[in-house]
């Protein structure tokens, strides 16, 4: 079979997507299962995609200082495309900026960096709820009654850094879905692929949370991120921080169409 050189990669890509994450609306979250060989195909369109095939061009920004900084987003989105099954589109943020830590509660995902390097801390909820047998440990900051109900068990999974020749990272429901994402040294950009799309009214909705610190762990700042991969790590939501925020700018690449 001739292979299809006139399609545009990224139109490609919204097809694979389409067609992997077909029907996961429709189940629950423990059931979001992804055929092996249709997810196989669709790491392969995106692992590559590069920066040009999008139109964009990589930015040499510096982080925002003064006035004019305090009212520019450090990060902005081009949207692309949503359907039911999924929504993609591009994440751009500037030397410095962080998205900070947040879940995707029931999705499945695919983030790939295009230009620049990220670091990405990946935790995993150790169970939906605490339970009333549960008891949290000292924190070094006492909660109230009112945040003790919005604490939830983790483990930091993963700490790692992704450049533009990394393979996609993944998320799913259960795995990976609670993530920070810092650049490194300079600005960055990336792929965003989130199936199926945040829809609040179907209970996908974005939080926020902040790690914290217990009475144990005071005094011990000197263990690296790779040394606290797999212990339990205590997450408290919050509301989204209020230097953090995101804008919109036109996506220059093809357009894609169902």
């Amino acid at each position: 079979m001739p292979r299809d050189n006139k399609t545009p990669l990224i139109q490609k890509i919204a097809k694979q997507a389409d067609i992997t994450f077909r029907g996961l609306t429709s189940l629950a979250d423990g059931d979001n299962k992804l055929a092996a060989d249709q997810q196989s195909e669709l790491i392969s369109l995106v692992t590559a995609v590069r920066a040009a095939d999008l139109k964009i061009a990589p930015r040499k920004t510096q982080p925002s200082s003064g006035a004019a900084g305090l009212h520019s987003p450090p990060v902005t989105y081009m949207h692309i495309c949503e359907t039911e099954a999924f929504s993609m589109g591009v994440f751009l943020l500037r030397t410095g900026a962080s998205i900070p830590l947040h879940d995707h509660p029931g999705m499945n995902g695919m983030l790939k960096v295009l230009y620049g390097k990220v670091s990405l801390r990946c935790f995993d909820k150790l169970e939906d709820n605490l339970t009333t047998g549960t008891v949290p440990p000292h924190f070094e900051h006492p909660l109230t009654p009112f945040q003790t109900a919005s604490l939830c068990r983790t483990v930091l999974r993963s700490v790692a850094d992704f450049s533009e020749d990394s393979e996609p990272c993944l998320l799913t429901p259960l795995q990976d879905n609670l993530h920070q994402i810092d650049t490194v040294e300079g600005p960055a950009a990336f792929l965003d692929i989130l199936a199926p799309p945040y829809n609040p009214d179907d209970g996908r909705d974005c939080h926020y949370y902040k790690v914290l610190r217990t009475v144990a762990e005071v005094g011990t700042d000197g263990k690296s991120d790779e040394e606290q991969q797999g212990k339990e790590a205590w997450l408290l939501e919050i509301p989204q921080p209020e230097d953090f925020w995101c804008g919109g700018e036109p996506y220059p690449g093809p357009a894609v169409s169902f």
